[in-house]
């Protein structure tokens, strides 16, 4: 069954029919989105919305902010974990800090973020003696994580409260909650399979070494939190009337989240926005829009500029340290030259 499964995988990749049918699954999703985007903002007043942001708590501002940065930090240990996990332990916290913030800040915003994300991270990872290699299992491991956190919340959260993603995919509760029970079994069967023994996915130096049943628990919890993090910044933007509860807005934020990554457009632009409007119908439309806006200031717009600000220093100093190196290594090939010339010119003075 599973060299069956292999062979299949394996012309699919030749034919490039996965990468077909994920363009057209982008495409597909996105114009949806744009569909659906267009009736719910048509008749939209613009100046309801700025009056809406306008009228925004400064202490709900604040409360986001910090369940921003609580979400962006969480993000860290999803390098240090991969980093740890593929042996090296040498390297520093603050280089796997640096390396998440500034490869899902960038990888948020231009789109793309396995590429994006990558490049930044082999940027970084590079000094410290990496390969291509070492950076792409650093992203599967990351990448793994994320959605080991995306399966268990959405699974947790669906499985207690079905009628949040029916808002969204328009199925019956009753299914949707089977569908999520599912999800908890794959999770629980996930565990348990790398729990046996030591399992490996890929083939030759591409092979990466899964983590085991306690790290793999250790994984869905980093998610978790992350994904919490991130949901109660958008719990505290969005209108508190009608108060549907965290958990339904969790549901619809990661269930919104995940269109928004599939289909690749950059920060999810119109899939997440129309997901979000769809699954909370309920709420005022200009002050719901409203809260969108501010939360993609916080997570998407500030960090990216953080980021690039911060990628910028790195390099200005990394040129600076180099352009010295070179002075000093030029400076210990010109001294023998001039000991040289100074023993010859003695030479011929004494004859």
């Amino acid at each position: 069954m599973l060299e069956a499964i292999r062979r299949a995988m394996s012309f699919l990749r030749q034919k490039q029919i996965l990468h077909k049918l994920g363009v057209a699954v982008s495409i597909t999703v996105i114009g949806i989105a744009c569909y659906v985007l267009y009736h719910m903002l048509r008749g939209m007043d613009v100046e309801e919305v700025v009056e809406a942001i306008k009228e925004t708590e400064p202490r709900s501002i604040f409360l986001a902010s910090l369940f921003v940065a609580a979400g962006y930090f969480t993000l860290t240990f999803y390098d240090l974990f991969a980093v740890r996990a593929i042996g090296r332990a040498d390297i520093p916290y603050r280089v796997n800090a640096l390396a998440a913030f500034t490869s899902y800040s960038i990888g948020h915003n231009v789109g793309a973020s396995v590429f994006t994300g990558g490049a930044v991270r082999y940027r970084i990872y590079s000094g410290w003696g990496l390969n291509a290699i070492d950076v792409a299992k650093i992203c599967f491991l990351a990448g793994l994580t994320f959605w080991l956190g995306n399966a268990a919340v959405l699974g947790l959260g669906i499985a207690y409260h079905p009628e949040a993603a029916s808002a969204i995919d328009q199925l019956p509760p009753w299914l949707n909650r089977l569908a999520a029970f599912a999800i908890i079994l794959g999770l629980l069967a996930y565990v348990a399979w790398v729990s046996m023994r030591p399992r490996t996915v890929g083939r030759g130096p591409w092979s990466v070494i899964l983590p085991g049943g306690s790290l793999t628990l250790l994984q869905i919890v980093i998610g978790i939190v992350d994904l919490g993090f991130c949901a109660l910044a958008m719990y505290v933007l969005v209108p508190d009337e009608p108060n549907l509860g965290f958990v339904v807005v969790a549901v619809i934020f990661v269930s919104a989240t995940l269109l928004g990554f599939a289909s690749h457009s950059p920060g999810g632009l119109g899939v997440f926005d129309a997901a979000m409007l769809v699954g909370l119908w309920q709420m005022d439309r200009e002050d719901l829009l409203a809260g969108m806006l501010l939360f993609r200031l916080l997570y998407y717009i500030a960090p990216f500029i953080i980021s690039v600000i911060l990628l910028t220093f790195r390099e200005v100093i990394l040129g600076a340290r180099n352009k010295r190196l070179r002075q000093v290594t030029r400076g210990l090939e010109v001294e023998p030259r001039r000991e040289a010339a100074y023993v010859r010119e003695r030479r011929d003075t004494n004859a």
